[in-house]
C-alpha cells in the first residue's frame, strides 16, 4: 500500500487519512469537503441557502431576516411574518386600527375617516359625508354628520317607516262631544 497522504504534493488541503490502496481527505471545523477533494469555507452565506441572507457569528452560519417583524422559521432558512396586530403589543394612534403587513403592520384610519396632514402632523379628521353628498338620505329627510359615519332624521311632518320618511297623513281630530261628557 502507498501511503498518498504523504505525497508532495498533498492530495488533501487540511487532513488525510490513508487507506487501504486509496485515501481520505478531511476538512477541519468550520470548512466544507468539496467534489475535487479540497476543502472551501463552509461558513459562507451561499451555502447556507437562507432566504435572505445570514451572518457567521462565533465560526456559525446564522440565517437571519431583515425586518423585526419576521422570524426564523423551523427551517432555520426562511422567515415568518409575525402578527403584530395580534400580539397587542401594537398601539394605533386614535381613530385608526392595526393592520399587519409582511414583515411589519400599518395604522389604517377607520372606516369614516381620512387621513390628512393638518397641524404638521399626519390624523385621521372625520369624513363630513354630509356636506360631500356621499350619503343615503332620501329627499324628506335631513343628514347628520357623526364620528366615522352619519345619521339621516326626517323632516318636519315626515316619519321613517323603516326604510325611507314618509309624510303624516293629516287627520282631523274632531272635538269631543259636549253632549256625551
Amino acid at each position: 500500500d502507498l501511503n498518498e497522504c504523504g505525497l508532495k504534493p498533498r492530495p488533501c488541503k487540511h487532513r488525510c487519512m490513508n487507506t487501504y490502496g486509496s485515501y481520505k481527505c478531511y476538512c477541519l471545523n468550520g470548512y466544507m469537503l468539496m467534489p475535487d477533494g479540497m476543502c472551501s469555507n463552509a461558513l459562507s452565506c451561499s451555502m447556507a441557502n437562507c432566504q435572505y441572507g445570514c451572518d457567521v457569528l462565533k465560526g456559525e452560519v446564522r440565517c437571519r431576516c431583515p425586518s423585526p417583524g419576521l422570524q426564523l422559521g423551523p427551517d432555520g432558512r426562511t422567515c415568518i411574518d409575525i402578527d403584530e396586530c395580534a400580539t397587542g403589543r401594537v398601539i394605533c394612534p386614535r381613530f385608526r386600527h392595526c393592520v399587519n403587513t409582511f414583515g411589519s403592520y400599518i395604522c389604517r384610519c377607520h372606516k369614516g375617516f381620512d387621513l390628512m396632514y393638518i397641524g404638521g402632523k399626519y390624523q385621521c379628521h372625520d369624513i363630513d359625508e354630509c356636506s360631500l353628498g356621499h350619503h343615503q338620505c332620501g329627499s324628506f329627510s335631513r343628514c347628520y354628520n357623526t364620528p366615522g359615519s352619519y345619521k339621516c332624521k326626517c323632516k318636519e311632518g315626515y316619519r321613517d317607516n323603516g326604510t325611507n320618511c314618509i309624510l303624516i297623513p293629516n287627520v282631523m281630530i274632531e272635538p269631543p262631544d259636549p253632549y256625551h261628557i
